[in-house]
């Protein structure tokens, strides 16, 4: 969507907005009373709160919310949540960011700086959360650093899925919608009392869909997806200052990889880009939403397994203390087979496998003692990754694979182990009746243990990098090495001689939290934070022919002001919320590239820290009810990001650049989230409701240096929705999502020999039903 484009569309929400409020205004004030905004409870700060009440910019939507408008995972939260990006990738890993904060690195054991949880209970790496949004009660996004309760790994932010809680009387419900692509989607619970003191909650989805990419080049479709998942929730209240409560949760993941679109040709090794005339002539991928390319060959699915399961127990020592104790564990296993090039040659093909998992202690004390309100406690987590994928790439320009007429396959093994260790602390003072003042302090250590080495995968090329070593070692009058084998190391050392890295990387850091606010009057919140978050170093998986491509990212840091208020414009008919915030931030880590040494062998990608950038921004949300049964909604966020300071580095071709001035990838300036919601009664027992959400963004680019070939253009979806509700518990309703069918890409990168958008899905259409018992 162009500038303009997005101008207009925020002109036009706007206006509805302005235009709207007069009318309401002129209601009998009895009505007006009437029209309340519903109080949302929140537990941001580790402790039930109205959303009015917290001092933070926050996204709150309930679970009936979150399905209405099919948001069922982190990556439509996008949607409803206007400063937060997702990208897709390409190596099945999803990456988040929120204001401009995030880590883009495609390792299964990359540890985001947007934190998930479920329940408090911590998902560390991103491909664990697939399953987060199953039956939640509501979901709480909340921006910018939250390392003094939430940790570190939360530089931007904190994404807590809060799940349905046992019910004291028996209830039951399933939704089940029907789409396009034959896709059904079915979620069920049962809930009610084991005894007078045990509540159970059990829930569940099916996910079962068909193929909607298409083979632009043959008769092939993919994109068929297959997900499962569970959830089983015991409460326990044996006494009135007595709480347990366990979550046994998990999925299963069957679903087709997504296949890339190839944009462009950038060869490896121009000397040999004639021995490949099909991967020269290839045809470029059409505009289109559905068309790709992949190996026709090839069973490009997931098979990954994912279980959790955390206890919780919270103990009155009397009216003013709670000790609470959290402990979790999960643990998940991938094997999924991606084909990133965008056509159907062999160019480039990851089988990537690995397992993943994580425990967490966490014990702390809360209080409230009148005027102060505090936490404190310690935290353990030991979290633990170990990857082991195999890159093909026999069809490619490199004259040590298709050129050459050799398999080509290299095994990239990756193991990390994060043991960390914090003790933590916040307080809330009461200054006044009006004044509130704020103060937190977590201090962590970290220790990493990483190994890390490309291997040769098959005898084939073994001796073609036993061939490319003694060659180069030549080059320096080194003496040349014994014949590799298969399974040995192939990254060099800078004495060209092949390596492991195997390594400690020990950090420790303190985060901080300082505020006030204010409140003026009811319902009204101005308030004023600074904070520091932390992110830990981190290790890569790479096809790193210089083992010091393998060397981890050390910490990085936001520093974060932020000035916001929350009020009622109209009581009743109009509350606004905004912010403004600014963010220093030191040593940003992001995938980007390197001189290998010797710098006989290029620049290879690596993780790389950016010294010093900053991000400045506003965001607003205005909610409106300007008639009994209409709720408009408008938000949006503004950033502007920039590197500060020298950060020499190189383009995509491989050229050395400083990109101080540049802006960050993938941060579009402008995003904007509107939603309409209309009920009127039909009869007694039976209302009407139509809905439409709009999300819009401006463009951004996939790398620094701003090479056009990774924009990534601006874009807007529409999703509508129409349908019946009655008062007996049951709903029917028809939707479309992305009803102009809007042809958009979420990541665009170059891969050996391409460059590869990977596009959203076109539009869907179906139905929902829904019943409650």
């Amino acid at each position: 969507m162009s500038k303009v484009g997005l101008r207009a569309a925020l002109m036009g929400a706007g206006s509805l907005l302005v235009l709207a409020t007069p009318v309401a205004a002129q209601q009998a004030p009895e009505q007006q009373e009437t029209t309340v905004m519903d109080e949302i409870i929140v537990t941001a700060q580790k402790r039930e709160q109205a959303l009015n009440d917290v001092p933070m910019s926050i996204t709150a939507l309930s679970g009936e919310q979150l399905s209405s408008r099919g948001v069922t995972d982190v990556q439509s939260l996008v949607k409803v949540t206007p400063g937060l990006s997702y990208v897709e990738s390409g190596n099945g890993v999803p990456v988040y960011s929120l204001r401009g904060v995030g880590f883009f690195e495609t390792s299964l054991g990359a540890r985001p700086s947007v934190a998930v949880y479920v329940d408090e209970a911590p998902l560390p790496f991103s491909i664990m959360a697939s399953g987060a949004g199953l039956d939640p009660a509501r979901v709480e996004v909340l921006k910018g650093p939250q390392g003094t309760l939430f940790g570190q790994n939360a530089t931007g932010g904190a994404i807590n899925y809060v799940a349905a809680r046992p019910t004291d009387v028996f209830a039951a419900g399933v939704t089940t919608s029907l789409s396009r692509f034959e896709t059904v989607d079915t979620t069920a619970y049962v809930s009610g009392p084991l005894s007078s003191t045990l509540q159970a909650r059990l829930s569940g989805r099916v996910l079962s869909g068909g193929d909607w990419q298409q083979s632009f080049t043959r008769d092939d479709t993919l994109g068929a997806k297959r997900f499962y998942q569970g959830r089983l929730i015991l409460e326990w209240e044996p006494t009135d200052r007595f709480r347990a409560s366990l979550n046994l949760n998990g999925f299963k993941d069957e679903s087709d990889t997504q296949a890339a679109q190839r944009i462009e040709l950038i060869p490896s090794s121009p000397t040999f880009v004639n021995r490949i005339p099909l991967m020269v002539n290839y045809p470029a991928t059409p505009r289109d939403n559905r068309a790709a390319d992949w190996d026709a060959d090839q069973r490009l699915r997931k098979d990954n397994d994912f279980y959790q399961a955390s206890l919780r127990a919270d103990f009155d020592l009397n009216d003013q203390l709670t000790l609470t104790s959290l402990t979790a564990y999960s643990d998940m296993t991938i094997d999924q087979l991606v084909d990133q090039d965008g056509t159907n040659l062999r160019a480039s093909l990851t089988q990537v496998t690995g397992s993943l998992s994580s425990f967490s202690q966490e014990l702390r004390l809360s209080g409230d003692l009148g005027h102060a309100q505090f936490v404190v406690g310690a935290n353990y987590a030991l979290d633990k990754s170990d990857e082991y994928d195999r890159f093909r790439y026999p069809y490619t320009t490199s004259n040590f694979s298709g050129s050459t007429g050799l398999t080509g396959a290299t095994d990239l093994q990756g193991s990390q182990e994060f043991d960390s260790r914090a003790i933590f602390g916040n307080v809330d003072y009461e200054l006044s009746d009006t004044v509130v003042a704020h103060a937190g302090m977590r201090f962590t250590t970290t220790d990493l243990d990483y190994q890390s080495c490309a291997r040769a995968g098959d005898a084939q090329t073994a001796n073609s990098f036993t061939i490319l070593i003694n060659v180069l070692r030549g080059r320096i009058g080194a003496p040349p090495i014994a014949p590799l084998t298969v399974g040995g190391c192939v990254s060099l050392d800078s004495g060209l001689n092949p390596v492991g890295v195997d390594d400690t990387l020990s950090e420790d850091n303190v985060s901080w939290r300082a505020g006030l606010d204010w409140k003026p009057a009811p319902q009204t919140l101005v308030y004023f934070n600074i904070s520091r978050g932390y992110k830990s170093g981190s290790s890569p998986t790479l096809p790193a022919i210089a083992a010091n491509a393998l060397i981890p990212v050390t910490q990085e840091s936001v520093v974060a002001y932020e000035a916001g208020f929350k009020a009622p414009v109209v009581r009743g008919v109009l509350e606004a919320t905004g912010a403004v915030f600014y963010y220093d931030y030191e040593d940003k880590q992001l995938l980007g590239r390197s001189n290998a040494q010797p710098a006989i062998l290029g620049v290879l990608p690596s993780l790389v820290n950016v010294p010093k950038s900053r991000v400045a921004g506003a965001e607003f949300q205005l909610n409106a009810f300007v008639m009994d049964g209409l709720r408009l909604s408008l938000a949006g966020t503004y950033l502007d990001s920039e590197v500060t300071d020298d950060f020499n580095n190189f383009t995509i071709l491989g050229l050395a650049a400083n990109f101080k001035g540049d802006e960050f990838p993938y941060t579009p300036k402008y995003q904007l989230v509107a939603d309409a919601q209309y009920e009127r009664p039909i009869n007694d027992g039976l209302d009407l409701v139509l809905g439409i959400n709009a999300t819009s963004r401006s463009g951004t680019n996939a790398g620094f240096g701003g090479d056009p070939r990774l924009d990534i253009d601006g874009y807007t979806l529409v999703d509508a929705r129409a349908g019946v509700r009655s008062s007996d518990g049951w709903e029917a309703s028809v939707f479309v999502r992305n009803l102009t069918d809007e042809y958009y890409w979420t990541n665009v990168a170059r891969l050996s020999d391409v460059i590869r958008r990977y596009a959203g899905e076109p539009r869907t259409y179906g139905v929902r039903l829904s019943a409650r018992f």
